[in-house]
């Protein structure tokens, strides 16, 4: 597992995660299994089956969280000018002769990639687009290199620096 960049929001939600997992959803768990177990014969018990592998999958998700903590690297924008982490920004497309009010607009908010959510318009910091877009200001014209060597422009039209993350959730895996 790499060092992923998590920010101190992130680290307090996944140690909430993690402690939801070990006291209310393990115990809960675990009696699952000993009642599947009391059935009797567990060569044909689902509930048995169904019980150990989620006991499994919790298990390897606090593992998992556990890790990326451990690794983590701590990330702090206070100091940033131009766009940063948290920050929502509002870009228009470049379109070479069109003029720019005909520009499509999108807004983005940009995140660590643990709660980064295309469909919801969060960016991660490691995507394409979002390192283009770290501060960077408004005005400022911005190519975005894609992995297929193909690339587009973008102008930053506003920068909304508030840093308020309550609301992103991080992604389950």
């Amino acid at each position: 597992m790499g060092n992923e960049k998590l920010t101190k929001d992130d680290i307090k939600k996944i140690q909430a995660e993690i402690e939801e997992r070990k006291l209310v959803l393990r115990p809960k768990i675990l009696e699952d299994l000993k009642a599947a177990r009391a059935q009797g014969d567990l060569s044909e018990n689902f509930e048995y089956y169904a019980a150990k592998k989620n006991n499994r999958e919790n298990n390897s998700r606090i593992d998992y969280l556990e890790n990326m903590i451990k690794n983590a690297i701590i990330l702090d924008d206070k100091n940033i000018s131009g766009v940063s982490l948290n920050n929502t920004v509002k870009v228009r497309f470049v379109e070479e002769g069109v003029s720019e009010d005909s520009w499509d607009e999108e807004v983005y908010k940009i995140v660590t990639s643990i709660r980064a959510d295309s469909m919801k318009n969060k960016v991660s910091i490691e995507s394409p687009l979002g390192k283009a877009l770290l501060e960077k200001n408004v005005n400022d014209i911005v190519k975005v290199m894609l992995e297929n060597g193909s690339s587009y422009e973008l102008k930053i039209i506003e920068i909304d620096k508030t840093t308020d993350a309550e609301d992103d959730n991080i992604k389950s895996f």
